[in-house]
């Protein structure tokens, strides 16, 4: 008798899956459940990319954990390099110190003697941060039982006590539920001739609707930051004694999304002209457009481009200035369809700007100029591939590119320009880049290395591309690799990790304009909790001019309204002194504060 074939994981439908997982839902507790589905999740994964022919056997051991970390000396398993292969650079980190000096951008020190050539290593603090990294935790002053300044001292009796700059600190930290219910008891008292009911006025805190603007934002954290479900989120609260039902908090967090969309809006319009672009995607899932709904759709004629099957989500990260501006979009479109229609807004006249991507084609736009600039993390990451198989020729490669990295880290490092950074790349990094090519380009000609094994493809994936690769050479502020975007990517790979898939369309929009707005906020420094309930909070505000309300100026117009506000309760109240300089690290807004900032004085 003939054995039945078992399909695999691969070739069953993941609604099959869901529905056999739901019937162990009696059988097992919801953390066995997540640990099967996060293998069967990781199965499908892996069947993925080997579908695609697009893995390696040691990129399957990193998605497997086996080897987190791309870093030189984890990869060569060395933990410093030798005296010979110390990048030129570390020799002479003075001389980027004077391009520093050259840009007007002051560096670390201001002395001409010899710089430390090696960063200081960070002290272990064991998880502890002091008092002073949470700014806006109200500071409640405690005096002295007995004593006061300007006392005799009790021990000596000859000086004067005098206060210290300085206060004794005693932090505590508190835990308290992401949403909070008040009710307000407002009494009734009714007439015993006449029957007429008397309700006592409500307090202007009871005012408004009952999800204030604070549990709006923080829905919105919890849902596309933190990438917790709805579901989860639902059972939380009702452990917590504040049942949301999941339902409800889709319903708060959809209606919330018109009225900051104005602001996304004006950053996209930003955005689009910006002088360096930053763009990649992943797969998403959207099930409006998979399985018996898609078929559906078919049949009705209401889905165009049929032969279309792919669902990507596409992070855009455009600078614009100093200002780094990310921008998210999840549908049927890829990452170059999406700059296309962002690069519509451009203002006529602008010079190309430079895209900074991986070297797949479908993230060129169509119809745009732009200068291409390819990510030299990706073909470094071809030659970590094969270290295993060509330990020597990988080393040698791997050592030179991270002099070049060491390049323009003390570039970030001395706080350069553009133009200073260019000059400083052109003078140490191209020597190194160069050498790097010469070398290769001989290995491949006298056939030391096969040309159809790993490493010569990997060698082929950099020479074809060397322009590509080597903008930064060439290019003032064209950066390395395409990081920062990779880096903001991680955020809706997260929620879909979690979420598993949006339901509509729909839902991708509002998770792709949550995200923008939170991602934008953070690359700046901001709380996007306090950033969002500012948005909510001035709705109609920000209708009238969202242009005010972006995450880096949002503080200012905060300040100017309260001003207002102040000279309208009292006319004569001088003006306001001017709002000093941002610090590196913003602190929320003064409205969710115990008390304003010292960066930002009280208006």
């Amino acid at each position: 008798m003939r054995r039945a074939q078992v399909p695999g994981a691969g070739e069953v439908p993941r609604e099959r899956v869901e529905q056999i997982l739901g019937k162990t839902r009696t059988v097992l507790v919801d953390e066995e459940q997540e640990i099967i589905r996060g293998i069967i999740e990781s199965y499908y994964q892996v069947t993925e990319q080997l579908r695609e022919q697009r893995t390696t056997a040691a990129r399957l051991r990193r998605f497997l954990g086996m080897r987190p970390s791309e870093k030189t000396a984890t990869v060569l398993c060395a933990g410093t390099s030798s005296p010979s292969d110390t990048p030129p650079v570390e020799r002479v980190p003075s001389q980027v110190a004077e391009s520093a000096e050259d840009s007007a951008v002051a560096p670390e020190s201001t002395d001409k003697g010899p710089r430390p050539t090696k960063e200081p290593p960070k002290a272990k603090g064991h998880g502890r941060v002091p008092a002073s990294a949470y700014p806006d935790a109200p500071c409640l002053p405690v005096l002295h039982a007995s004593l006061r300044a300007g006392e005799k001292c009790p021990r000596c009796g000859r000086g004067r006590l005098y206060e210290l700059k300085e206060p004794a600190r005693i932090l505590r930290i508190v835990g308290q539920p992401p949403l909070a219910a008040v009710c307000w008891n407002c009494q009734r008292l009714r007439c015993s001739g006449c029957g007429h009911i008397f309700v006592a006025a409500a307090p202007e805190a009871a005012k408004g609707p009952k999800y204030d603007e604070t549990a709006v934002a923080m829905m919105a954290l919890l849902r596309y930051r933190a990438g917790l479900p709805l579901n989860r989120l639902d059972h939380l609260e009702r452990n917590l004694q504040t049942p949301v039902p999941a339902s409800t908090q889709w319903d708060v967090v959809s209606q919330g999304v018109g009225e900051v969309r104005p602001v996304f809006d004006e950053l996209s319009r930003q955005a689009a002209q910006g002088e360096v672009v930053h763009n990649d995607d992943s797969y998403a899932r959207i099930l409006a457009f998979m399985g018996k709904r898609r078929a559906a759709l078919l049949a009705k004629g209401e889905l165009p481009d049929a032969e279309r099957t792919g669902l990507f989500t596409t992070a855009i990260v455009s600078v614009v200035g100093d200002k780094p501006i990310a921008l998210f979009f999840t549908g049927r479109k890829h990452a170059g369809e999406n700059l296309t229609d962002l690069l519509k807004k451009r203002a006529t006249g602008r010079a190309a700007p430079l895209l900074m991507s991986d070297a797949l084609d479908r993230n060129v736009p169509k119809g745009h100029a732009v200068v291409e600039a390819n990510c030299l993390a990706h073909g470094r990451r071809h030659v970590v591939d094969e270290v295993e198989n060509f330990p020597t020729e990988c080393e040698r490669m791997l050592r030179l590119l991270r002099k070049v990295y060491r390049v323009d880290h003390l570039c970030r490092r001395f706080g350069l320009l553009p133009e200073p950074r260019l000059r400083v790349h052109q003078r140490f990094s191209g020597p190194v880049m160069e050498q790097l090519r010469a070398w290769m380009t001989t290995q491949l000609a006298e056939k030391r290395i096969e040309p159809n094994s790993g490493l010569g493809q990997a060698m082929n994936y950099l020479l074809k591309r060397w322009d590509k690769f080597t903008r930064f050479l060439h290019v003032a502020g064209a950066p390395l690799d395409n990081n920062i975007c990779e880096r903001a990517l991680k955020m809706a790979i997260r929620h879909r990790n979690n979420s598993l898939f949006y339901k509509s369309q729909r839902g991708a929009n509002v998770g792709d304009v949550y995200m923008t707005l939170i991602h934008t906020a953070e690359l700046h420094g901001e709380n996007p909790f306090a950033y969002l309930t500012a948005l909510l909070h001035h709705a109609k505000a920000v209708a009238e001019c969202p242009a005010a309300w972006l995450p880096w100026n949002y503080r200012e117009t905060l300040a100017k309204r309260e001003a207002r506000e102040v000279r309208c309760r009292d006319p004569v109240a001088p003006e306001p002194p001017p709002i000093a300089d941002r610090p590196a690290v913003r602190r929320p807004f003064p409205a969710m504060t115990a008390a304003a900032p010292v960066a930002q004085p009280s208006l």
